[in-house]
């Protein structure tokens, strides 16, 4: 099957269906009783729970309808995939943040981005429970939206803020969930840092609307957890690099099983230093 190449203007007249499709995603886990549903483990030992394979579904076949001709890399189906992606493909994370969807907390994000040629082109993060998604296509800005279900209530184009000035926090978006010593010693490099703790993909979006500077993460992480904040960051004036500071090419590394080493989300792409 010849892949179709998603280009801006292609980018832009998917976003509202792409919207739709991962707000009604987010209903489905939503719905879901977090009390009494079943917990497994992969193999990986990362939860999977029946909210993140309904979510799945419902983005699966929404692609279908919408793109049948663009392959799609989930991380519920990623055994299935066939590396490398070398022109567009969607990349998705059902529901990203199971950990703190299981513990009963509101930071769990829908995350579904295009990558063309390697690199994010659009990117949509939502936090149902918050009733906020941020999204974004490079070049072209982004977005943070409120919805309440299917609703969408008010959209307000956003932007990464600037470099703090002498004397000004850095604020400093950190995972609730999984720290590193590496990570923290960055963190504590930079002038009178402030930690901001949160859960999910949800640190990319607090970046993307300028409140937070830096979100780094100097462990292992996967393809779909980066790729939708990777772009949302970047249409809104930030940039997202790997451990070093360079840019990070997505979709080639199936042979290691889809795995960023070391990233980090940066509100200004001045403030981006080498850190290796």
């Amino acid at each position: 099957m010849q892949v179709r190449i998603i280009d801006v203007e292609a980018a832009s007249d998917l976003m509202e269906p792409l919207t739709a499709l991962v707000v009604k995603a987010g209903e489905a886990i939503l719905a879901v009783d977090r009390t009494g549903m079943r917990v497994d483990g992969k193999q990986d030992g990362s939860p999977v729970t029946e909210a993140d394979l309904a979510a799945d579904g419902i983005i699966a076949e929404g692609l279908a309808r919408l793109a049948a001709d663009v392959p799609t890399l989930s991380e519920e189906r990623a055994q299935h995939a066939t590396p490398p992606f070398r022109d567009s493909f969607f990349l998705i994370d059902p529901l990203d943040g199971t950990k703190e969807f299981v513990a009963g907390r509101d930071e769990f994000t829908v995350n579904l981005a295009i990558v063309t040629r390697g690199v994010p082109l659009l990117g949509i993060v939502a936090a149902p429970a918050l009733g906020l998604l941020w999204r974004g296509i490079v070049g072209r800005g982004a977005e943070r939206v409120a919805f309440d279900g299917a609703t969408i209530r008010t959209v307000e184009p956003i932007r990464s803020r600037k470099l703090p000035g002498p004397g000004q926090p850095w604020i400093a978006a950190v995972s609730r969930s999984h720290g590193d010593k590496k990570s923290e010693a960055f963190i504590d490099g930079r002038p009178h840092a402030v930690r901001r703790m949160l859960g999910s993909a949800v640190k990319f979006g607090r970046i993307a609307e300028g409140s937070a500077d830096i979100y780094p993460r100097f462990g292992p992480t996967s393809e779909w957890d980066v790729g939708a904040g990777c772009a949302v960051v970047t249409a809104a004036g930030g940039r997202v690099t790997d451990g070093e500071g360079r840019e990070i090419l997505f979709g080639e590394r199936g042979d290691t099983g889809f795995i960023i080493p070391a990233f980090v989300a940066w509100g200004d792409p001045q403030a981006v230093v080498p850190t290796g």
